[in-house]
């Protein structure tokens, strides 16, 4: 129950940094101020939502960090053997209890065997690779062009 609780919050801090984050204005922001970009000092009081997304994003992740540390403490307590090593099977926990003699087993297919010769002196081995025939010259079977006629003048 706890845990379920530590994981929304953890769920809930990243979404919240997620949002603070786009919503921090960047470092050329500035100059967009002049066409009517300095309407948020008015929300977060006279210095801006710089001030307010910083620290408030500096907390955030300070949590995160925390709440990640504590849950890979706790994840490796568990796989280690030191804490409660209850596993969670859900439904198949009905199905784990069942003795496995009371299981439906597949009919045996018989299937006919195929006999393998092995290769014997009077049948050589198969060839790593395969040997190339030497090339022969092809026959020209076409006759050479003549040159066309110059033109008379």
């Amino acid at each position: 129950m706890l845990l379920q609780l530590i994981q929304i919050l953890y769920v809930l801090v990243s979404i919240g940094i997620i949002a603070f984050v786009l919503l921090q204005q960047g470092s050329g922001a500035q100059a967009g101020s002049g066409f009517g970009g300095g309407a948020s000092a008015t929300v977060f009081g006279a210095r801006g939502a710089s001030n307010f997304l910083s620290k408030s994003t500096k907390w955030l992740a300070i949590v995160f960090f925390v709440t990640s540390m504590g849950m890979a403490m706790y994840a490796s307590k568990q796989a280690t053997g030191k804490g409660p090593a209850k596993v969670d099977l859900g439904v198949m926990a009905q199905q784990a209890a069942k003795p496995a003699a009371s299981l439906p087993t597949a009919p045996a297919q018989n299937a006919p065997a195929i006999p393998m010769a092995a290769p014997t002196a009077a049948q050589p081995a198969p060839a790593a690779t395969p040997t190339a025939a030497p090339a022969t010259a092809q026959p020209a079977t076409e006759k050479p062009t003549q040159p066309a006629p110059a033109p008379s003048k």
